[in-house]
């Protein structure tokens, strides 16, 4: 039997992979109250490294930029020492980690910020739902909206944390621009309503985006640095009047800096919805394209095999197949996952699924 281009080596910027197969970024709230990575997540993370590329989690890159309990964050030095040892474990079996950096924005709660401050956001407007926070769901609260002058606090947030990332010793970094979390939020004009630099058009919208880039890339190469972006999802409240026109222009921007890739989620990971035509999208980016949501074996061979994408993320399967890449290329049936114990803490539904072969947890 043929085996699928997905299990063929490549490269992303100089960093060869051994297959186009990547774990999505995928948040589990198995981080320590102080923020630290924990010894269950370098095991969780070590278990799934033969994907040619994790993406970590989403790491917040201050304590503002905290929107969820028991995420681990790089913005102390007792974060960097966590992190390193996640990192140590993927690379001691062979493979590669980038580290989502993410400020989660109006997705937060006063409980969860510093001094109980209200959340940070492109525009005073709460988003529709709940937080979730160490006493449970509580109602969003309407943010407080940034002054042009407290921007570059924002940029310096995310450049600090990049050089803790590669302090750390990850592979590369993730800016998480995605799924109305805070740079998306200023992305998308059903979020970001301002009249200065960084509202309007899509030029001015994606000024803090450009900036971000900008300061990562003083601490990386831009050939190790990936942007998430998530044109049509509605999570987290999130819509725009025109995302394939505007989505255009910030591919067409992001194709001027030789990043490592673009990751899209393509649609809506809520209803599953796709109106863009994403093959059409994807033409507008000149580098790595890293296609993500629903996909398959099957699926995902023809992203790569028509030349849509060079790369395929998967998230739910590698839960609960952390031999995922194993298990597609010798053709044993995959696991389901428990999606009661998705965000529950602890080492049940996190690094206990068996992989093939075994009887017993992967432990």
């Amino acid at each position: 039997m043929k085996l699928s281009v997905l299990f063929g080596p490549t490269t992303v910027g100089e960093i060869r992979l051994d297959n186009r197969i990547v774990m999505a970024p995928m948040t589990r709230n198995r981080g320590s109250v102080e923020g630290d990575a924990t010894e269950l997540q370098g095991e969780y993370y070590a278990h799934r490294a033969t994907a040619g590329l994790i993406v970590s989690e989403s790491i917040p890159v201050s304590a503002q930029g905290v929107g969820y309990p028991l995420t681990a964050g790089l913005f102390a030095d007792s974060h960097v020492t966590s992190w390193s040892r996640v990192v140590e474990r993927v690379h001691a079996v062979g493979g590669k980690i980038f580290a989502q950096l993410q400020h989660c924005g109006r997705i937060s709660h006063p409980s969860l910020q510093p001094n109980g401050t209200v959340p940070v956001a492109p525009s005073a407007i709460a988003p529709m739902g709940m937080a979730v926070t160490y006493e449970g769901f509580l109602d969003f609260v309407v943010p407080h909206a940034l002054g042009a002058d407290e921007i570059p606090d924002i940029v310096r947030q995310f450049r600090s944390a990049a050089a803790r990332a590669r302090e750390a010793g990850f592979d590369g970094i993730e800016v998480h621009a995605a799924n109305g979390y805070l740079l998306d939020q200023f992305l998308r004009d059903g979020s970001n309503k301002r009249f200065d630099y960084y509202g309007g058009t899509i030029k001015n919208r994606m000024r803090l985006l450009g900036e971000v880039l900008d300061a990562v890339s003083q601490e990386w190469p831009s050939s190790r640095v990936g942007v998430r972006l998530t044109p049509e999802n509605s999570f987290n409240s999130m819509s725009d009047s025109n995302p394939v026109a505007h989505f255009a222009h910030v591919m067409e921007r992001l194709s001027e800096r030789g990043l490592a890739y673009v990751h899209v989620l393509e649609g809506d990971m809520l209803n599953g919805r796709r109106a863009i035509d994403y093959a059409q999208l994807r033409r507008y980016f000149r580098g790595t394209y890293i296609a993500n949501n629903g996909y398959n074996l099957e699926s995902g061979t023809h992203a790569v095999t028509s030349g849509h994408a060079d790369l395929v993320a998967f998230g739910t399967p590698f839960i609960a197949n952390p031999d995922l890449v194993a298990r597609w290329r010798e053709g044993h049936p995959l696991a389901a996952a428990d999606t009661s114990t998705f965000y529950t803490g602890g080492a049940t539904g996190y690094i206990d699924y068996p992989m093939v072969g075994k009887t017993g947890p992967t432990r």
